[in-house]
Formats: C-alpha cells, sequence, structure tokens
C-alpha cells in the first residue's frame, strides 16, 4: 500500500533523498552542489546537510575536492541485488542463453517503470559490430521494441493517459506523436511484435516481444541488429527465435 493509499503524510526528508538518488542515477559522473541545486531545487544548506549525509553512507561518492557529488557504491549493492532476487530474471536466464545462441545477436530483457523501460538482463552478440548496453540502462518506452510491445499490452485510453502529450525525439526517426505511436501499438497487437527502425540508437533495430504471464504485461524481451548486417532471412529467423523464447518463458513465468 502507498502512502497515498493509506492516506498517510509522505516524509519529506526521504523523498528528497529519493529524488536526489534518481538524480544522480540519471546523469553518470559528478556534479557540483550548484548544479545539483538548480536541477532539483532544493534550500542550498538542507542538500548540503543531505549530500554529506549520504556521502558518509556510501551511497553518495565526491571527488578528491569533496566539492563534486555522484551516485556512490551502496546504490550498486541495492541494484544487484533487486537483479539477483528477481524471479523473472533468474526464470528467463536459460531462455536467454538460448536465444542467444539461435540469433547471435544482442539480445534484452527489460521490463516496464512508469514510462520507460528498464534493462534487468543482456547478453551480447557474437559479432564484432554489435551494440553495447548494461543492466540497469533506462530508456523511454515509446522510442523502444521492448517499450512499444509493452505499451501494446495496455489499451489505448492507457497509453494516453500515461505517456505525455509530446514525445521527445531520441533520434531522427523516433515516433514523436502520440497517436501515431497508439496507431502503430494496433499493428503490434496484431502482428504479435514490435519494432524499433533506428529510433533509439541509428544503424540499430531492434525487435521485441512482451512476456504475457499476466496482465497488462510489464517485462519483454527483445534482439538488437545493425541495419548493415539485417537481411529478410535473418530477420524472420529471429522473429521466430523471440516467439519460441516468449512461449518458453511464458511456461516458466507461469506461477510467478
Amino acid at each position: 500500500m502507498t502512502t497515498a493509499e493509506s492516506g498517510a503524510a509522505p516524509v519529506k526528508s526521504a523523498v528528497r533523498t529519493v529524488v536526489l538518488l534518481e538524480w544522480f542515477a540519471s546523469r553518470p559522473g559528478l556534479h557540483s552542489l550548484a548544479e545539483v541545486q538548480e536541477g532539483l531545487g532544493y534550500p542550498k544548506s538542507s542538500l548540503y546537510m543531505l549530500l554529506r549525509t549520504l556521502v558518509d553512507l556510501g551511497w553518495v561518492e565526491t571527488d578528491a575536492t569533496g566539492t563534486r557529488y555522484g551516485i556512490g557504491v551502496r546504490a550498486l549493492l541495492v541494484g544487484n541485488s533487486y537483479i539477483e532476487g528477481d524471479e523473472v530474471v533468474a526464470a528467463a536466464r536459460p531462455t536467454l542463453d538460448r536465444l542467444s545462441d539461435d540469433t547471435t545477436e544482442t539480445i534484452h530483457l527489460a521490463r516496464l517503470d512508469g514510462t520507460s523501460v528498464v534493462y534487468l538482463a543482456t547478453r551480447q552478440s557474437q559479432h564484432f559490430l554489435r551494440p553495447f548496453t548494461r543492466v540497469g540502462r533506462r530508456l523511454p518506452a515509446y522510442s523502444t521494441a521492448l517499450g512499444k510491445a509493452l505499451l501494446a499490452t495496455h489499451t489505448d485510453d492507457e497509453v494516453r493517459a500515461l505517456l505525455p502529450e509530446r514525445l521527445e525525439p531520441v533520434t531522427e526517426h523516433t515516433i514523436t506523436d502520440r497517436e501515431v505511436l497508439i496507431a502503430e501499438l494496433a499493428l503490434v497487437r496484431e502482428q504479435g511484435y514490435a519494432v524499433d527502425r533506428e529510433e533509439n540508437t541509428l544503424g540499430l533495430r531492434c525487435f521485441g516481444v512482451a512476456i504475457p504471464y499476466r496482465t497488462p504485461a510489464r517485462d519483454a524481451i527483445s534482439c538488437s541488429v545493425p541495419v548493415a548486417r539485417l537481411t529478410g532471412g535473418h530477420e524472420q529467423a529471429i522473429r521466430a527465435a523471440l516467439f519460441d523464447a516468449r512461449d518458453r518463458l511464458l511456461m516458466a513465468t507461469r506461477r510467478l
């Protein structure tokens, strides 16, 4: 139960701490106190004390001068704990390995979190020309095959309520019109898979399918291929392998 559902007021300091850590997580590297204050709008004195407390606890790190701040190692430990304890990730490992072998391309397992997808597991391509991704990476759902496959399991009205009126472009190919995206989601439902046509990374095409062990789905798998290596036959084989992997994962996660 959330604080809103229980009627309890959120604890201001706890909310500020979480927002601060999420701000750092979305902005790699080190940042000055002025940068953080400008980004969050917290009073300078209380922000400084919050930062020093988090530094002492290991959640935030500083440079040698102690004037620039970034996410700390404790956040990594908690993130790893989430991944290691997730039942879907554990159940998916054999299927992801097999999908990687069958396609020889980069494979992802991701989860819908608000308007974004978060990578839970990856298998790197066996080819020299390949995309590089990391667990924990967060991307807009509307610009990825993973996200579109998951959004398609929601109704059009739910998608409209979830996404902002204006979708910010990631590349020149990103769909930025919400109604155009909704029309594409209808096609995703019809064909059973989603396609990212260089909408998130130039030169890369991705294919994704949702894992429907719950409705609407929250997890999906995808296969990413450099456009330069994608042929009609390879694309057909990837789609078939994804459907097979989806069915295997549905069986593996049916009790979750």
